[in-house]
C-alpha cells in the first residue's frame, strides 16, 4: 500500500496536488513572498539554493514519513503553493499538516479546497486518527483557517521558534483535529468551494 501511495496525486474541482519535480523550484521561488518566509521560518534572505534544497528534500521524503504536494491550478497548470502531511507516526496514527499559498492566490478558496483534499487523504487513505497543525500566534489568517476546519486549540508554545525576519522568538498555537470531528465539519466546509 505504501509503495502505491508514493506516486499519489490528489485532484479537486480546480486543483491538482502532486508530487514535486525538481524543476518546480523556479515557480516556487517566484511565488514565495516575505509573509510566507516570515511564517514558515525559511532562511532569510531566501536564495534559489534554499528552494532547490527544499524541493529535493520533498521529493526524497515523499511517501516515507511525509507527503509534500505541489498545489497546481488544474486548468492553467500553474503552481500556486504547497501543502504537506509531515511527521507521520504510524504507531500513534498522528500527522501534522501545513500549507502555504502564494499571496496573489489568496481569497479564492484554494487553500480550503487543498486542505479538504489533504485531510481526506490523511483520514481515509493513511488511516490517521488525528491531525495537528501549528501556526504563529500572530498569523490571524492561518489561525482562522484552523478553526474553520474544526481544529481545536490545544495550547500555545511560548517563544517556541526563532523567526529570522522579525529577529525574535515567536509563540506557536498548536491545534488538533480528530477524524470524528472532521467528518462532522466536512459538509459545512464543502460550501466554501462551490
Amino acid at each position: 500500500m505504501k509503495d502505491k501511495l508514493r506516486e499519489i496525486g490528489l485532484e479537486t474541482l480546480r486543483l491538482i496536488l502532486r508530487k514535486p519535480e525538481m524543476n518546480d523550484w523556479k515557480k516556487i521561488y517566484e511565488i514565495i513572498d516575505l509573509p510566507v518566509i516570515k511564517n514558515f521560518f525559511m532562511p532569510y534572505p531566501l536564495k534559489k539554493k534554499h528552494v532547490k534544497y527544499w524541493i529535493k528534500d520533498a521529493i526524497k521524503d515523499f511517501g516515507k514519513n511525509s507527503y509534500k504536494f505541489i498545489i497546481e491550478l488544474k486548468k492553467e497548470k500553474l503552481i500556486i503553493g504547497m501543502i504537506e502531511l509531515k511527521d507521520i507516526h504510524n504507531k500513534d496514527k498522528i500527522s501534522e499538516t501545513s500549507i502555504w499559498i502564494g499571496k496573489k492566490y489568496f481569497k479564492k478558496g484554494y487553500g480550503t479546497e487543498a486542505k479538504i483534499a489533504l485531510n481526506e487523504f490523511a483520514f481515509n487513505k493513511l488511516k490517521v486518527r488525528k491531525l495537528r497543525s501549528e501556526t504563529m500566534e500572530s498569523n490571524l489568517r492561518s489561525n482562522l483557517l484552523q478553526k474553520k476546519f474544526g481544529y481545536f486549540l490545544e495550547g500555545t508554545k511560548r517563544r517556541e521558534h526563532f523567526n529570522p525576519v522579525i529577529k525574535k522568538y515567536v509563540n506557536m498555537n498548536v491545534y488538533g483535529l480528530f477524524k470524528e470531528d472532521w467528518k462532522k465539519n466536512l459538509p459545512k466546509l464543502k460550501r466554501y468551494i462551490r
